[in-house]
């Protein structure tokens, strides 16, 4: 049974308006990562405002288990509840069935109708991610498994070669997913990143660049990454940076050890270091 939003007002409700042509959708199933940027905007301009009369992002946070403590080093930042969201995602067991249920659960159906239309966008990519197998060469045989699924931009596969001569054609004997090889043509992107993140390889290797930092693609590989194993996601993702960056690192990376190939002083431990990282258990 899917999660139905509770009808706010005797006009069309948020349950009539999601309702409309829908499937029966469990969105506790939905990731948070399946939420688009102006699901999130719509959110941080209900909820960031101070109020008395409704509930702001501090009742969210509370809901969402955060501490005192935690809730008020938010009080800083220029997005709170946008920076709530990120944190939440990463850090906690998360989902858009869960934070439809939390904003019932304070009483801001108002918010609950007015993001309602857009929640089919997180349903439609929640059933891109549906399992539908990897079509490999070799027909029959048994998905492909790796150890580590590459995430990288078109502008660093220069960087992708390397790492591929030094980690799967030397005495490491790794085995890559490298999208633009081992993946076929004419399947979606989408679907076909989420099967392999979650099921195929175990870790993932984000390439860092500035490149990177701008790419829908890989902001949401690494935001599924981690929203997959939120106990364990320093060990399941291993951020790399091979060239200096202008943009600011990821804040979501920040406490994850990087592998620094621009740390002279380092570099010559830096392809054992990673292949080290990418064989433990």
């Amino acid at each position: 049974a899917g999660f139905h939003l509770p009808p706010a007002k005797p006009r069309m409700s948020a349950c009539t308006k999601v309702d409309e042509a829908k499937e029966d959708v469990d969105y506790f199933s939905v990731p948070m990562v399946a939420l688009n940027f102006h699901v999130r905007r719509r959110l941080a301009l209900y909820l960031n405002p101070r109020s008395v009369v409704a509930t702001d992002w501090t009742g969210l946070a509370e809901e969402m288990g955060f501490e005192y403590l935690e809730i008020r080093s938010y009080e800083s930042q220029e997005n709170p509840t946008g920076k709530l969201l990120q944190d939440w995602e990463v850090k906690k067991p998360s989902s858009v069935g869960l934070l439809l249920q939390l904003l019932k659960r304070i009483q801001r159906e108002d918010i609950l109708e007015d993001v309602s239309p857009d929640i089919g966008n997180a349903r439609q990519l929640r059933r891109s991610l549906a399992p539908q197998g990897i079509l490999w060469a070799k027909r029959g045989a048994m998905p492909e498994l790796f150890d580590a699924f590459i995430c990288y931009c078109q502008a660093d596969i220069g960087f992708v070669h390397e790492m591929i001569s030094q980690l799967e054609q030397s005495s490491s004997h790794l085995k890559l997913c490298v999208f633009d090889r081992d993946v076929l043509p004419g399947t979606c992107v989408w679907t076909i990143a989420g099967e392999l993140i979650e099921k195929r390889c175990r870790r993932m290797v984000a390439v860092i660049s500035d490149d990177y930092l701008v790419s829908d693609e890989c902001d949401f590989q690494t935001k599924f990454a981690l929203s997959l194993c939120p106990g364990a996601r320093d060990k399941r993702l291993i951020p790399v940076k091979y060239k200096p960056i202008k943009k600011e690192f990821p804040s979501i990376l920040r406490h994850i050890t990087l592998c620094d190939y621009t740390n002279p002083s380092t570099k010559s431990w830096f392809w054992n270091r990673l292949s080290r990282a990418l064989s433990l258990p």
